[in-house]
């Protein structure tokens, strides 16, 4: 990875030099830069995410059509993503391309940060400006942080872990109404949302303090990215909240009904309802009584 380590070392010390020999600032603004020109990478992988998102429901629906037959199945899928515009390789492209630029990264401020003499020779040769050879080595201290060890005190992986869960709680598109919560895919997707922060946290208690600086200031740059996209809903970080509360609407029936009448099962039930309808039709006793005296 030199090929993009020693460009970045080089940028680094640019910058460091402009930046009042302030290696802290000089991380925070290098990531910046850094997550500006991903930025079109970036946006495109979200909205991957999103369209493959929504067209889960139907997704499922083709699952349970051509349950058992995987070459239909395959087909069904192919189409509907026609159907859609949808490139489910769209998303990785853009990971792919942005994973070399930030092991470059990691290694430019890794190599920047040097701590011992063969650290120091080794940063000699990777400077491609030989006018910003002087400034090595860099001033690593800040506050009670060397940047070239881990932070003695937890407080830097603590806020690796609380930004990297809050990136991936927001920025990780919620299921639709109709998605299954047993779906083995959502699972994965919040198994990964409480792992994945837990993991590089650990890292980061190895890391260089001037790393975990970096990884936090990326986290919240992404999520300043993504808000600027209109695409947050804070309800997501509510206790039992996954987005947007979903209308459903039901269909009414305005035709209109009759009432079935009850069915005669025997003769029994025949025999006293005409029983009934003949007292109905007999006069009283008065009315006989008055035309007979007539």
């Amino acid at each position: 990875m030199d090929f993009l380590t020693n460009p970045f070392t080089t940028a680094l010390l640019f910058l460091y030099q402009f930046l009042g020999q302030n290696i802290v600032l000089t991380i925070v603004v290098f990531t910046v830069l850094i997550r500006l020109a991903t930025y079109p990478l970036t946006y495109q992988q979200i909205k991957s995410s999103k369209a493959m998102q929504e067209l889960q429901p139907k997704l499922k629906k083709l699952q349970e059509k051509h349950k058992g037959d995987r070459e239909k199945m395959a087909q069904a899928q192919m189409e509907l993503y026609r159907e859609h515009g949808v490139n489910p390789l769209a998303g990785c492209l853009p990971l792919l391309i942005q994973l070399p630029i930030l092991l470059g990264l990691y290694g430019a401020i890794s190599r920047s940060l040097a701590a011992t003499p063969l650290q120091l020779l080794d940063l000699h040769h990777r400077i491609l400006i030989p006018g910003l050879s002087h400034l090595v080595p860099l001033q690593n201290q800040f506050l009670w942080l060397n940047l070239a060890a881990p932070d003695p005190y937890l407080v830097l992986p603590i806020l690796v872990v609380a930004t990297t869960w809050l990136q991936q709680k927001l920025m990780t598109p919620t299921p639709t109404g109709s998605a299954d919560p047993k779906d083995p895919s959502a699972a994965m997707a919040r198994n990964m949302t409480v792992m994945m922060p837990l993991m590089i946290g650990i890292f980061s208690l190895q890391f260089a303090s001037g790393l975990s600086i970096y990884w936090v200031v990326s986290n919240l740059a992404g999520i300043l990215q993504y808000a600027m996209l209109g695409k947050i809903d804070f309800r997501t970080l509510l206790p039992g909240r996954s987005g947007a509360p979903t209308l459903v609407v039901e269909e009414v029936d305005d035709t209109p009904k009759t009432k079935a009448l009850p069915e005669r099962s025997d003769n029994g039930t025949q025999q006293k309802l005409r029983a009934q309808q003949a007292k109905k039709r007999k006069p009283g006793p008065s009315k006989t009584k008055a035309s007979k005296a007539k």
